[in-house]
């Protein structure tokens, strides 16, 4: 693969976004939703810590990374401009990999404003900043696995509702499947458990970077950017 055509790709996405009116929309939306949920419990225990913040974060992200990368392929595959791009000297492994990274650095500046809670947190008492800088380690892992997943998701049709409602439904499946445990076997806990986006994301937020939670986010953006891969190709 081409760096150069991949950075290009990148330049292409990123700038869209914030040409249209929907990445402010869903940066508003993010704000306001993790804010809410920060500051209604900020006061209430009296502790200079980000905990209840980053519990919460992996449903929120769930629900907004589709957002995000419900257009990427699918308004491609309406207006046909895929097909223009693809007699481009670039390859769909080179345009999977430049809108995968547009869509986790749009997630990252999203993120960027919540440090001011980090910030404020801190001028009120003794902030342990490595369970945050680890949450917001673990914040782009999780925001690249989730616009992985979404980029499959809109890989898979022309309508980008129906992009978001499958991109959604897996991301909110991964983040939820570790709480619903004590509904199945025992047998299959510790699988499960592993399969688990939120279990993973947690053991980072606790400032500890394990290797077996890195392979996790690793294995899934590969998974998903190569199941995109698979039915792009099976498009052409």
């Amino acid at each position: 693969m081409s760096a150069g055509n991949i950075a290009c790709i990148f330049k292409r996405e990123f700038k869209v976004y914030f040409i249209s009116p929907i990445a402010y929309v869903v940066i508003a939306i993010f704000l306001v939703l993790s804010g809410w949920f920060f500051f209604s419990t900020f006061f209430l225990y009296n502790q200079a810590q980000l905990r209840d913040f980053f519990s919460l974060l992996p449903i929120i992200l769930a629900f907004i990374v589709p957002t995000v990368t419900m257009r990427l392929f699918s308004e491609e595959f309406s207006v046909g401009s895929y097909e223009v791009l693809v007699t481009l000297p670039v390859t769909s492994r080179e345009i999977i990999a430049g809108k995968f990274l547009a869509a986790t650095a749009f997630v990252a500046i999203m993120m960027a404003p919540t440090l001011s809670y980090a910030i404020t947190t801190a001028s009120m008492g003794d902030l342990d900043w490595g369970p945050v800088a680890g949450g917001y380690i673990g914040s782009i892992f999780l925001g690249g696995a989730f616009g992985a997943i979404g980029i499959f998701a809109s890989s898979l049709t022309r309508n980008q509702i129906i992009a978001f409602i499958v991109g959604m439904v897996i991301c909110v499946a991964l983040t939820l499947i570790d709480k619903l445990l004590f509904f199945l076997p025992e047998s299959l806990l510790g699988f499960l458990q592993y399969m688990g986006a939120d279990y993973h994301f947690q053991n980072i937020a606790r400032g500890i970077l394990d290797s077996r939670d890195i392979l996790y986010f690793a294995s899934l953006i590969f998974i998903a950017l190569y199941g995109a891969h698979l039915v792009v190709e099976g498009k052409k």
